[in-house]
């Protein structure tokens, strides 16, 4: 089964039809990208690299460009993400030891979200998509057409990328 964008969307490659998408598409990138980097800042940047590689192939490359644009917001911000860990640990070394931490319930937070991301990005690229697309508010048919599988299989697939996400998590 195959999904097309409306005709209205679709537009002859013009910037009509892409502005049209882009309004449609752009705030669902920046919540699935803000899923993975828990930064507004960071997902934003994601979600306009996508939307300018789209840009470029829109529509005539594209066979879904909806799906496409929603797997290469999760692809790019687990990237994004793997690259912020090595920044991290190098910024973490350079902070000062009279830095105040910040109080008790703020860190646990902190850390949680940490460990969400680290599992995240240990987990293989297809079930850490279909966990980040699942929650960011997808149905199982926009998972099943982002990830380009039926979606018959969302439900098993969501299921076991869940248990391992669990495993890893888990301290």
């Amino acid at each position: 089964m195959s999904y097309t964008e409306p005709e209205s969307q679709q537009g002859a490659g013009g910037s009509e039809g892409f502005d049209a998408f882009f309004r449609r598409m752009y705030p669902q990138l920046v919540r699935i990208a803000y899923r993975v980097l828990g930064d507004q800042e960071a997902a934003s940047d994601v979600a306009q690299d996508v939307m300018l590689a789209a840009y470029a192939r829109y529509p005539e490359d594209l066979t879904n460009p909806s799906a496409w644009v929603r797997s290469a917001a999760v692809h790019s911000a687990l990237n994004h993400a793997r690259g912020g860990r090595r920044r991290g640990r190098r910024e973490a070394r350079q902070v000062p030891r009279e830095a105040v931490p910040a109080p008790d319930e703020q860190a646990l937070e902190a850390d949680e979200r940490r460990r969400v991301r680290q599992a995240l990005s240990r987990l293989p690229k297809e079930k850490a998509t279909i966990l980040v697309l699942r929650h960011s508010g997808l149905s199982y048919l926009e998972v099943a057409e982002a990830m380009g599988i039926s979606p018959a299989s969302v439900g098993t697939t969501l299921r076991r990328a869940e248990e391992q996400f669990r495993k890893e998590v888990t301290p």
